[in-house]
C-alpha cells in the first residue's frame, strides 16, 4: 500500500510545514494542503515547494485558499466562503502522500467540525508535531487524548526544537506513544540543510513501519 500520512501539530507555528517538507521530500511523495488560511506571506504549499526539492506537480492544489491567517472557519467567514467538509477528501495518487491540517486538531474546519473529525473520517495514519519547550507536555498529551478519543491511527511525535530530554521521555511514557525523532532548530534553513537534518534524526523505515 502506498505511504500516506496526516501532519498536525499541538500548536501553530511550531514547525510542521517544516516538517512536513523534510518528509514530503524524503519520501519523494505527494503533499496536500487542504486549507490554506493567509495568501499574503508564503503559503504553506509554497514552503514545502521550496524546501523539499521536489518538482512543482508534487504540490497539489489546496481545497481552499482563505485570505487571512485566521482559523479557517473565520476566514472562509470573512471571504464569504462556506467551507464543506465533505469536500475535503484525500487526493487519489499512486505516490506516497503527505497532508498537512491548519494548526492543531482541535482547530475549527467549520463552526461545527475541528480538523480532527476530518481526520477522523479519513482514518490514516498521523504524525503529531510537538515542540520541545514549556507547555509541551500538556499539550501534546492532550493532542494524543484527541486523537484516540476518536480512534485516529497514531504514528508517534514528531519532536521539533532543542533536546529536552526529560520531557520527550515523559510524553513518551505518559502518553504510551512512540517518539519518531526530532528535528533541531536550524541556524540556516535551507532544502540541503533540512535534508541533512531529516536524515540524521528521523529513520524512514520506522516511519513505512509505523504507516503500515
Amino acid at each position: 500500500m502506498t505511504a500516506r500520512f496526516v501532519v498536525t501539530g499541538t500548536d501553530t507555528g511550531i514547525g510542521k510545514t517544516v516538517f512536513a517538507a523534510a518528509l514530503t521530500g524524503a519520501l519523494n511523495a505527494r503533499y496536500w494542503k487542504p486549507v490554506q488560511s493567509g495568501l499574503e506571506d508564503e503559503t504553506d504549499s509554497e514552503a514545502v515547494a521550496r524546501l523539499s526539492g521536489l518538482p512543482a506537480e508534487h504540490i497539489l492544489p489546496e481545497a481552499y485558499r482563505l485570505s487571512a491567517p485566521l482559523s479557517p472557519h473565520l476566514s472562509a467567514r470573512l471571504d464569504g466562503v462556506e467551507i464543506d467538509p465533505a469536500r475535503l477528501e484525500p487526493p487519489a495518487c499512486t505516490d506516497p502522500l503527505v497532508i498537512e491540517g491548519a494548526g492543531g486538531l482541535l482547530v475549527p474546519v467549520t463552526k461545527n467540525t475541528v480538523f480532527a473529525d476530518v481526520f477522523a473520517r479519513w482514518r490514516l495514519p498521523v504524525i503529531l508535531c510537538a515542540r520541545t519547550s514549556l507547555g509541551t507536555i500538556n499539550h501534546t498529551l492532550l493532542s494524543i487524548e484527541a486523537l484516540r478519543s476518536r480512534d485516529i491511527p497514531l504514528c508517534g511525535v514528531a519532536f521539533i526544537g532543542a533536546e529536552n530530554a526529560d520531557t520527550q521521555a515523559t510524553i513518551a511514557a505518559v502518553g504510551q506513544v512512540k517518539v519518531l525523532g526530532r528535528l533541531p532548530l536550524l541556524e540556516s534553513l535551507t532544502g540541503e540543510t533540512l535534508r541533512r537534518a531529516f536524515r540524521e534524526n528521523f529513520d524512514i523505515a520506522s516511519l513505512m513501519e509505523a504507516n503500515a
